[in-house]
């Protein structure tokens, strides 16, 4: 009786044992296994690439297909378009979003493992629009630069491009290269630099204005061609025209240098860039697994001379393409933006793994100050840069010529917002060594706004 009463109490230990490795391991499995399976050495989800898949435009066209190697579209432009978005096959771009939505394209769930039907993974529909893209890319010829264009309601980036672009399908000899033509090819403009904003900033300078001079609409200011700040020392803020008197309307519009010098006086350099900060201008922003680079604003303690200078959008000043577009989408939203986003979303069979939501930026300014900004960069598009270049949108813009030094023509920029309802586009271009912001910008732009409309309409 008493073996068999001691072999009952052993076999209830192994028993116990089993049971507390069952319960031990069945833990592990939900806790842990989806951190296995996404292991750098699981031949599961990594072939060739993280999270092997395919990647497709908004309407599905596909850009890349990765469930053995990197297999790009057949169209040759739109390999261009896309190329600054999804890398290379040498590694000289990244596209960290492949590899931030890994476990994502793999779709793994504890009941069914990872989604892989017949050799291909899952599917990420990016919310970019092949045709604006190629139509973006096309736009801007052999010009260096950026051009982008996104839904300031939703945040989706319906197109952005960089350039130069290249085919890597037929890979142009850049690093013999002695003409300077791909110089920065690597280089996602949009995202990783930083440009000089030049006049653009005057919108910045105009907000703050608004949100802290209560009479400022009514102000006038003088323009003789120059600011003396001290004669002596050379130091002046000098304008392009003599544009005489002229009201805080007229001084946007004309982009009068000594009217915003003055204004600059009464807002002194720490209010200057008090509201920079508050509008995020130089702050880096982030979306699928990228990060922009960081702007710069630097007024506060600067003398006055050189806080006129960053008023104007020079000095130290310097804006990201990507972070100045959601500022344009705040002025066009009432002062509370969107931020952008590249993933609509990704799939695997009838899963669905992700789906972009909008993310607000917070309100950036009042809804009056905003109002105002929309009402005065509307009176330049009306006034001076024609209505008829804008697709028939109606259109809030502000251009900008920014000197870079170094024997270099100027950087030439143009950025605003569409206000129809069915069209709410925020856009940017910046194009490197132009000529002005109105006559480089506004005939690029007037392509892809023409394309977007179209789009949007079918």
């Amino acid at each position: 009786m008493n073996k068999v009463v001691s072999r009952a109490k052993i076999m209830l230990v192994l028993v116990l044992i089993l049971a507390a490795g069952t319960l031990f391991f069945v833990g592990e499995y939900v806790f842990k296994a989806e951190t296995w399976v996404m292991h750098a050495g699981s031949p599961h989800v990594y072939n060739k690439n993280a999270g092997s898949g395919l990647i497709t435009d908004r309407d599905g066209i596909l850009l890349l297909d990765t469930t053995v190697d990197r297999v790009y579209t057949d169209n040759e432009v739109l390999r261009k378009a896309i190329i600054h978005w999804l890398g290379d096959r040498q590694g000289n771009i990244s596209a960290p979003l492949l590899s931030h939505y890994a476990d994502k394209v793999a779709n793994f769930n504890l009941v069914s493992g990872v989604y892989n039907y017949g050799g291909i993974g899952g599917q990420v529909t990016l919310s970019l629009s092949a045709k604006l893209q190629m139509a973006a890319l096309e736009a801007m010829g052999d010009k260096k630069g950026t051009l982008a264009v996104y839904n300031y309601k939703t945040g989706e980036i319906l197109c952005a491009v960089s350039t130069p672009a290249f085919d890597p399908d037929n890979l142009p000899d850049i690093a013999g290269d002695t003409t300077g033509q791909w110089s920065g090819a690597y280089v996602n403009r949009f995202m990783k630099s930083a440009y000089i904003p030049g006049s653009i900033f005057k919108i910045v300078t105009a907000a703050a204005a608004l949100e802290t001079i209560p009479d400022i609409q009514q102000q006038t200011f003088t323009c003789n061609g120059e600011t003396v700040y001290n004669e002596l020392a050379g130091d002046k803020v000098t304008c392009l025209s003599n544009h005489g008197k002229i009201s805080f309307q007229e001084a946007l519009t004309y982009s009068c240098n000594c009217a915003f010098a003055q204004i600059a006086d009464q807002l002194g350099g720490e209010t200057l860039q008090r509201y920079a900060q508050q509008f995020k201008i130089a702050e880096s922003i982030s979306f699928d697994g990228m990060t922009t680079v960081t702007g710069n604003v630097t007024a506060a303690g600067e003398a006055p001379v050189m806080v006129a200078w960053s008023a104007i959008g020079q000095h130290k000043d310097m804006i990201n393409p990507c972070r100045y577009l959601t500022f344009m989408g705040a002025i066009a939203g009432g002062g509370v933006g969107v931020e952008p986003h590249l993933v609509n979303e990704i799939s695997g069979g009838s899963w669905k793994s992700y789906a972009a939501k909008s993310v607000s930026t917070g309100r950036l300014m009042s809804v009056d100050t905003a109002l105002k900004l929309q009402k005065m960069m509307r009176a330049n598009v009306e006034n001076y840069y024609g209505d008829e270049n804008f697709a028939g949108l109606t259109v809030c813009a502000k251009s900008g010529t920014a000197e870079v030094g170094g024997g270099k023509k100027p950087n030439t920029l143009f950025c605003g917002f569409a206000t129809d309802e069915e069209y709410p586009l925020a856009f940017i271009v910046v194009v490197e060594e132009g000529e002005s912001g109105r006559r480089t910008c506004i005939p690029i732009l007037k392509q892809v706004l023409t394309a977007c409309k179209e789009a949007m309409s079918s």
